[in-house]
C-alpha cells in the first residue's frame, strides 16, 4: 500500500506538472491544497457551441492512494444539470467507473477505467460529455428526460446554472 501511496503521489505530481506546463483548452485543475495532492480542484469551462457555453463549473477530483490502478471520484461543486451528473454533482461516466468486468452488462471493461488515464484525458471525456450526453444510462432521470423529450426546457434548465455559475465565478 505504501509503495501504491508513494507512486501515485509521484505520478499526480507529474501530470499537475504537465497540465501547468502545457496548459489544456477547457478547464483548470490543480491541488486544492498544496499538502494533499489527491484532492484537486477543477474548474471546467462550458463547452462552446453546448448550452453550457459561457458557464464556469467547479468540481473536486479525489484520487484514491491506488491511483492510476483505480480511478479517481468526480463531483461538481457548481450546479449543474446534466443527464450524467446525479443531483448530488456526482459525475457518472464509463472511464470513472472502476476497471474490469459491469456487473449489469451495459460496459464493455475497456469503456471503464484504464491506469493510462490521466488528470487530462479525464476532463477531456468529462467536457466531451458536457456537449454529448448519454441518456441511455442516466445518473439524472429528470435531466435525461428533458435532453430527450423537451430541449427547450432542458436549455433553460442549463442556462439558468450557466448563469449561476458566471455569478460565483465573478
Amino acid at each position: 500500500m505504501a509503495q501504491d501511496s508513494c507512486r501515485s503521489t509521484l505520478l499526480l505530481g507529474k501530470q499537475l506538472m504537465e497540465l501547468n506546463k502545457n496548459g489544456v483548452e477547457g478547464f483548470s485543475a490543480g491541488p486544492i491544497d498544496d499538502d494533499d495532492i489527491y484532492k484537486w480542484e477543477v474548474l471546467v469551462y462550458g463547452p462552446k457551441e453546448t448550452p453550457f457555453e459561457g458557464g464556469y463549473f467547479k468540481a473536486h477530483l479525489i484520487f484514491p492512494k491506488e491511483y492510476p490502478n483505480r480511478p479517481p471520484k468526480m463531483k461538481f461543486i457548481s450546479e449543474i444539470w446534466h443527464p450524467n451528473i446525479d443531483k448530488e454533482g456526482n459525475v457518472c461516466i464509463s472511464i470513472l467507473h472502476e476497471p474490469g468486468d459491469d456487473k449489469y452488462g451495459y460496459e464493455q471493461a475497456s469503456e471503464r477505467w484504464l491506469p493510462v488515464h490521466t488528470v487530462e484525458t479525464i476532463l477531456i471525456s468529462v467536457i466531451s460529455m458536457l456537449a454529448d450526453p448519454n441518456d441511455e444510462s442516466p445518473a439524472n432521470v429528470d435531466a435525461a428526460k428533458d435532453w430527450r423529450e423537451e430541449p427547450e426546457v432542458f436549455k433553460k434548465k442549463v442556462a439558468r446554472c450557466v448563469r449561476k455559475s458566471q455569478d460565483e465565478f465573478l
